[in-house]
C-alpha cells in the first residue's frame, strides 16, 4: 500500500514512517522541509514538498499542525496554528479532488475538541467545547475541513489526540529533565485529568483505522485510563526514583505561560469507546506500564 504522510517528520509522524516501512508500505511524506526530511525518516520513505509531485496514494494519514505548546500564544501564533492544520488539510482535499481519490483519510484533531470539562467522561458521541475555548473552536475547523473528503467517497477517521508519551518528544521530554533532578512536582490543583496515550499505541491505532475497512469518524486517541495530574507526578517519580516535591501554583503557571497554561490546568477525561468497541488492543492501557516501558535502559542500536 502506498501512503501519503503529511507531519511525517514530527514526533508521531516519524515513529509512524518507521512502522508503515517495517510493515512493507511504501511512504510518501509532504514537509516544508526536505533535507530536515530526509535526516529523520527512513531511507526509503520519500519526501516531497509541494502536492503536486505526490504519486496517487491508497491511504492519506494528516499530521500536520504547529505544535501549540511550544511558548507563548500570541494572536499570530494562534493563526499559525489555524493555517497549518486547516489550510494543509484544505490542500489535501483539493488534492484528492484532482486525481485518484485515496481509500481513507486518517486525519488527527485532539482532544482540545471537548474543551474543559471537569470529571465529566467524554465519549466520542460527547458536546464540543465552548465557542471561547480557542482550542476547542481550532479543532472543530480541523475537522470540518476533514469531513469534505466524505463528499467525495473517502473513508475518514478523525482521530482526537491526547497527551502523546515517548522519552524523546512532547511533554513527557521536556519533564524528564527536572523530575530526574528532584525538581518536579504537581502544576495546579493536581486534581486536573491527563487523557494520556503511549505513542506506540497511538501508531497503532493510526494503523488499525487505516486497516479497518468499518472504522469511519470520530476517535479518541487516548489509553482508556486517564489519570489525574498528581497521579501522573507521583507514577512519574516513582518510575525514575526520585522525589517531586515542588509545586508549582496555577497563578504562577499562567503568569508563566499566558493562556497556554490551560493546556496544563484544565484537563479532560477522555476515554476511547469506540476504538475499543471496534476491537483495538492497547498495549499500554495504565500508566504505571507505559512509564515502565518508555522509562527502562535501552541499548544502544548499532548502525
Amino acid at each position: 500500500m502506498h501512503i501519503l504522510v503529511t507531519g511525517g517528520s514530527g514526533f508521531i509522524g516519524t515513529a509512524l514512517c518507521r512502522a508503515l516501512i517495517a510493515r512493507g508500505d511504501g511512504v510518501t511524506v509532504l514537509t516544508r522541509d526536505v533535507a530536515r526530511a530526509r535526516q529523520r525518516l527512513p531511507q526509503s520513505v520519500h519526501c516531497i514538498d509541494d502536492l503536486a509531485q505526490a504519486a496517487p496514494a491508497e491511504a492519506v494519514v494528516n499530521l500536520a499542525g504547529e505544535n501549540l505548546g511550544d511558548g507563548r500564544w500570541s494572536a499570530a501564533r494562534k493563526q499559525r496554528f489555524v493555517d497549518s492544520r486547516v489550510q494543509t488539510t484544505r490542500r489535501l482535499i483539493d488534492w484528492m479532488q484532482t486525481g485518484p481519490r485515496p481509500q481513507v483519510l486518517v486525519s488527527a484533531s485532539a482532544i482540545g475538541w471537548y474543551g474543559a470539562r471537569g470529571d465529566e467522561e467524554l465519549g466520542e458521541n460527547a458536546s464540543p467545547g465552548r465557542p471561547d475555548e480557542f482550542s476547542a473552536q481550532l479543532c472543530r475547523a480541523w475537522e470540518a475541513e476533514a469531513l469534505q473528503a466524505e463528499g467525495l467517497g473517502v473513508r475518514t477517521c478523525l482521530l482526537r489526540i491526547g497527551i502523546v508519551l515517548e522519552r524523546d518528544g512532547g511533554s513527557l521530554q521536556q519533564l524528564l529533565l527536572p523530575f530526574r533532578l528532584g525538581l518536579g512536582g504537581v502544576m495546579g490543583s493536581g486534581a486536573q485529568w491527563m487523557s494520556w496515550i503511549h505513542r506506540d499505541d497511538l501508531v497503532g491505532l493510526i494503523l488499525w483505522l487505516i486497516d479497518t475497512p468499518q472504522a469511519q469518524g470520530a476517535y479518541n486517541g487516548t489509553a482508556p485510563q486517564p489519570a489525574r495530574h498528581r497521579e501522573f507526578v507521583r507514577t512519574l517519580a516513582r518510575t525514575l526514583r526520585r522525589p517531586a516535591l515542588i509545586p508549582i501554583p496555577a497563578p504562577a503557571l499562567r503568569l508563566l505561560l499566558g493562556e497556554m497554561a490551560g493546556l496544563v490546568l484544565e484537563g479532560q477525561r477522555v476515554l476511547p469507546q469506540r476504538a475499543l468497541r471496534g476491537g483495538y488492543v492497547f498495549r499500554y492501557p495504565d500508566l504505571a506500564t507505559a512509564l515502565a516501558a518508555i522509562l527502562a535502559p535501552r541499548r544502544p542500536q548499532v548502525h
